[in-house]
């Protein structure tokens, strides 16, 4: 059957895309709805009986049909007519690719919340919901276990767009006082999987696990639709504030590499670091060292805040551990860049030092052979 014309489509989508007659609860808006976690919260607020209407916001047009669509950039300050009758906006228009330029990254981030935050405030949004990372209470080897959602933000702008987490953080501090009446909340959400590539899903793609000798790591795991289902707790304003949100619990080093059935490759903490250093300082890696302190060092959070208001995890650390390593299955990544099936065979077989280096030598090989074309 063919596509309907895309006009027709459009004008259709429209008409089914108002508010539900008679129904009670907020008008959200969410941003970043295109695609990822966005399009996942999308679909399911338009399908919650408890949300009036959905509005949806990308550089492109998503999928789900029930939702008024606007496309437009984010840091466009046209945003704000937008947002006009929004109660709730939830801000997902956030690029953590491993790929793009940091400057380019970090002014897209940083932009593009201020703008939001500052459209909300003049389009009389009463509540706005971020998304970072539990990233920023940072990896050190003397967190709590598990860490409080009041826990000082001790993170680092040294691993891939944590900086830019953290300036979202003292952005969404300061909107209270700079905009009176305007709420915000923060979600913090542990290893995010489901869909998703980040320094720290990359890390179960290497032929070996690699462990820094004298680190003790724990791991906490959040699935996507946990995050999904922990957001519309606070859109919904059944919980509110800094929001913690993972798995229960945590599993060690040892419980992974037996879940896993991977090995370990154990390194002395200079040479893991140092490599990882000059791999990345050269452009051979897409990952800072700083990535390396977050499989090291525990920063598992204690989600007290969504437990006291009710919400539970559907998934455990076990549970989602063995989705991501059905996603990662047949991808091949040494010192965060992804090999090819030869080169990652070669890598495995190699041991740890051969396979930080071994990754260097394969892009020099790759730059020669570009350079001969």
């Amino acid at each position: 059957m063919s596509s309907p014309d895309p006009q027709v489509r459009a004008a259709r989508n429209q008409s089914t895309s108002s508010a539900r007659p008679g129904a009670r609860g907020p008008v959200v808006a969410v941003t970043g709805a295109a695609i990822g976690v966005g399009a996942l919260l999308t679909a399911r607020l338009a399908a919650s009986d408890e949300v009036r209407e959905v509005v949806a916001i990308d550089e492109r047009r998503g999928e789900c049909d029930t939702a008024r669509w606007h496309v437009l950039d984010v840091r466009d300050p046209a945003i704000a007519e937008k947002l006009r009758g929004a109660d709730v906006v939830v801000h997902l228009a956030l690029d953590l690719d491993l790929e793009t330029d940091a400057a380019a990254r970090t002014a897209y981030n940083v932009r593009g919340t201020q703008t939001v935050l500052t459209a909300a405030a003049a389009a009389g949004v009463h509540r706005v919901v971020l998304c970072t990372s539990a990233m920023v209470y940072g990896a050190l080897p003397d967190n709590e276990l598990p860490l409080s959602e009041d826990a000082e933000l001790r993170a680092t702008a040294e691993a891939t767009g944590v900086g830019d987490l953290l300036e979202i953080e003292r952005l969404a501090r300061r909107a209270p006082r700079a905009h009176p009446g305007l709420n915000v909340t923060v979600v913090r959400p542990a290893v995010l999987v489901g869909g998703v590539d980040t320094a720290l899903t990359r890390y179960f793609e290497s032929p070996r696990l690699l462990v820094v000798a004298g680190s003790r790591p724990a791991w906490q795991f959040c699935h996507v639709d946990d995050l999904c289902s922990a957001l519309e707790y606070a859109v919904l304003e059944k919980a509110d504030g800094e929001l913690a949100v993972g798995c229960d619990g945590w599993l060690e080093q040892e419980e992974v590499e037996e879940l896993s059935g991977t090995r370990r490759m154990e390194l002395p903490s200079a040479v893991a670091l140092g490599a990882a250093a000059r791999l990345h300082r050269i452009g051979l890696t897409p990952s800072p060292a700083g990535d390396l302190a977050y499989t090291m060092y525990p920063w598992v959070v204690s989600g007290s805040r969504l437990h006291d208001a009710g919400w539970r995890p559907k998934y455990t650390n076990e549970e989602v551990l063995a989705e991501l390593l059905d996603e990662v299955s047949g991808r091949h990544t040494v010192a965060g860049r992804r090999l090819g099936r030869k080169d990652a065979t070669a890598a495995g077989a190699a041991g740890a030092t051969v396979a930080l280096l071994g990754a260097a030598a394969v892009v020099r090989r790759a730059r020669k052979a570009r350079r001969r074309i």
